[in-house]
């Protein structure tokens, strides 16, 4: 049992208002403003915390519980509730979950991003069941006239044993409403979870493969028009006039104009290379297409346009040219490589990747002169909200966004401009539309993960060890390297430095951003190092993490190595690394971020001469897992991905024009492609729960990479690695 002080009356942590027909309705909110909101009660509180849940108790012991983070396949629509009902002790089988509205009032951080959902909402959501729990408790103890102490509560059910009554919380919920939180409440102790841990089956699942509407396209609404837009052709141009007669005489086609969508006061989501937009509106999806066809519009080049050997071209000069500063140095690295007995030095370089997600962009938005709604798929509400404020001029009270499910998000969905463009085009179409992105107008607009370029170089003494690590890396809007990560702490002679390449095409994050390049190039690197001193590759890797254990260099290293090192040596004992395995070729990486640790090793076959990837290991300490079933599916999709985007991905340009436009040009992994099992194993540690929509993405690069220099004798140093390995991998 945990005691948690809430430093503050009732009224600053309850928003309590009785339900239509009775009941309880509970939110709960420790970082909202102080102004009012409806039916709410209106203290200041002393302090502020961080709380945002939302629970609805009716009469009949049915609750309904919000979730209030967007959800794009990481199952917080099902993990989120599954914290409330645990500390609220109730029966999942009588919760019901629902989608929260963005509202910033009652639900803090409503966001879906950086693999914090679970991890930021915690300890405010275990807040937030215990709380309605004691004040439903005390609502009995009243009414029976008996002490707190000697109740208990089981699935929704409050119990006296003394004299064996029992009553509902729906029986109380109105009682409940009057009872103020006091200044502690108790957590369960973790070993007394009984949902939590437990795997839940996804709440949305038989609305999922039953094909009810739940996501952006499924979207609609009485007297809503579609709307498409045509951007131009390439990065680096603008629209310079345009012959919309054709297209406007077509059938159903209501209207065609230009519209403007950059607001005047950006968020850092506000990414987006093409502004200015032609806008077809019309009745039907088909009809909208094919006038888009029909435009008759030029194009003017308005900054200079760009090819992938430009970029290119730019990465290599970036990683030779040590920058001003560095971001990191420790000891001598000069002196530690001219006194080596061995140095290694290698190059690693990725590409632009887009997001592909199955959903493309789409956005409902109905804007009037009073106000504006919109109801889509978007990871970042608040934001979009924001933004749209200043694009029309309209307070951000004026402004509704609702969140539809997602159909993949991979940090595309952060950037909303897709949300600005439907609101600029029902603004001026004077009527509510959606917004529906075709597949090329998704691919070809960005936002892109952006293309990078690392050289590492290790110094090896007499004896094999590692005394010099120098790591330079290059990258379009922004250096990939993480100077404090792994192995900073581990080398006494160390330096990182990081470089920027400009470019007009816009990128953003991608699934574990700067993380999906950079544990590829290290750990890849990082076996290199290993062969050349002599050494294991998990053996290696250990000497280095005893040594940040037991005399760490630096104060501000990014991460625990015993839990580092946890994970390698787990999934070194359960794959049984060492073992002789005639015909399996093995790989193995470890890589931490978002707060977590992740060790995978690869076992590979070939297949009718081609590497196949027969298993994945996958160890796992991201501490508390909430739901092992959503977890898992976590990190076996975050697998096939990084196998599938390493593998086969890729977009090029050729003067601003990106070359891979739809599925029959960008090569996808194929389900004969992807690993036949995938083992994973959570460290049980207590510790309370980190990112795991992301973590096991990085490592399986290299954990590939390494395995496919045991199957081909080849390296791999630049992806995609279809192209590196030429026909050896293909």
């Amino acid at each position: 049992m945990t005691l948690i002080k809430t430093k503050f009356n009732r009224r600053s942590f309850l928003k309590v208002s009785s339900a239509a027909g009775g009941g309880m309705l509970l939110g709960f909110n420790w970082l909202a403003s102080a102004k009012p909101v409806a039916n709410a009660l209106d203290a200041v509180p002393n302090e502020w915390f961080d709380v945002n849940a939302f629970i609805k108790i009716g009469e009949n012991g049915l609750v309904t519980i919000m979730s209030p983070n967007p959800e794009i396949g990481q199952n917080v629509k099902t993990a989120m509730p599954m914290i409330v009902a645990e500390e609220l002790d109730v029966d999942w089988n009588n919760v019901v979950v629902e989608q929260a509205p963005l509202d910033t009032e009652k639900f803090t951080r409503q966001l879906a991003g950086g693999s914090q959902s679970i991890r930021q909402g915690w300890q405010s959501l275990r807040m937030a069941g215990a709380a309605a729990r004691r004040i439903l408790m005390e609502a009995a103890a009243q009414e029976w006239k008996v002490p707190l102490s000697e109740l208990s509560t089981s699935k929704g059910m409050i119990k006296h044993a003394k004299s064996g009554k029992s009553i509902s919380y729906g029986d109380v919920a109105t009682q409940a409403s009057s009872i103020e939180v006091p200044e502690e409440i108790e957590l369960k102790d973790p070993k007394d979870f009984k949902l939590i841990g437990k795997a839940t089956k996804n709440v949305d699942a038989k609305k999922i493969v039953s094909g009810q509407p739940l996501f952006g396209l499924d979207y609609k609404k009485e007297g809503m028009l579609i709307a498409m837009i045509t951007h131009p052709p390439a990065f680096g141009m603008k629209i310079k006039s345009m012959d919309a007669s054709k297209a406007k005489a077509m059938p159903g086609i209501k209207d065609v104009f230009t519209v403007q969508t950059a607001p005047p006061e950006q968020t850092w989501s506000d990414i987006n290379a093409f502004p200015e937009l032609v806008a077809v509106v019309g009745d039907s999806t088909w009809q909208v297409m094919k006038a888009k066809k029909a435009l008759n519009i030029s194009w003017e080049a308005a900054t200079p346009a760009e090819s992938t050997e430009e970029y290119r071209a730019a990465l290599d000069k970036a990683v030779e040219t040590a920058p001003e500063e560095a971001s990191r140095k420790d000891g001598d690295p000069e002196t530690a490589f001219a006194n080596a007995e061995k140095v290694i030095e290698k190059s690693f370089e990725a590409p632009f990747l887009p997001h592909n997600t199955m959903e493309p962009m789409n956005f409902f938005a109905h804007v009037t002169a009073d106000k504006a709604e919109l109801v889509g798929p978007i990871q970042t509400p608040e934001n979009m909200r924001k933004s749209v404020s200043s694009l029309l001029g309209m307070p951000e009270e004026k402004i509704t966004v609702d969140m539809t499910r997602m159909g993949g998000g991979f940090g595309r969905r952060l950037y909303g401009n897709f949300g600005l463009e439907a609101a600029a085009i029902s603004k001026k179409a004077k009527a509510p539309i959606k917004l529906i992105y075709t597949r090329e107008d998704d691919m070809t607009q960005g936002t892109y993960r952006p293309a990078y370029k690392m050289k590492y170089r290790a110094a090896l003494d007499k004896n094999n060890e590692l005394i010099g690590f120098h790591v330079r890396g290059a990258g379009i809007h922004g250096g990939p390297v993480f100077a404090n990560r792994f192995p900073a702490g581990t080398v006494s002679n160390y330096l990182a430095e990081n470089v920027e390449v400009s470019s007009n095409i816009s990128t953003g994050a991608w699934r574990a951003p700067r993380s999906n390049f950079v544990a590829g190039a290290e750990q890849s690197f990082m076996d290199e190092v290993a062969e050349a001193a002599g050494k294991d590759p998990i053996a290696f890797r250990l000497e280095l993490f005893d040594k940040a254990i037991k005399n760490p260099i630096g104060e501000d290293n990014d991460y625990d190595p015993e839990r580092y090192a946890g994970v390698l040596k787990l999934v070194k004992e359960k794959s049984g690394w060492g073992e002789d395995m005639p015909g399996v070729y093995r790989g193995v990486s470890a890589y931490y971020c978002h707060n977590s640790y992740v060790a995978q090793v690869v076992d590979m076959i070939m297949s009718d001469g081609k590497p196949k990837v027969k298993k994945v290991w996958c160890a796992v300490d991201c501490g508390i897992v909430v739901n092992p079933e959503g977890a898992r599916n976590q990190v076996e999709g975050g697998i096939v991905d990084g196998i599938g985007h390493a593998m086969y991905g890729a977009i090029t340009f050729k003067n601003g024009v990106a070359q891979q436009q739809n599925f029959n040009k960008y090569r996808l992994i194929r389900n004969s492609e992807a690993p036949t099992e995938v083992e994973t194993f959570f460290v049980d540690n207590g510790i309370d729960p980190t990112g795991l929509g992301e973590p096991s993405l990085p490592p399986i690069i290299a954990a590939l990479a390494n395995a496919l220099y045991k199957a081909t004798g080849q390296r791999m140093y630049s992806q995609p690695y279809i192209e590196e390995g030429d026909k050896v991998v293909g």
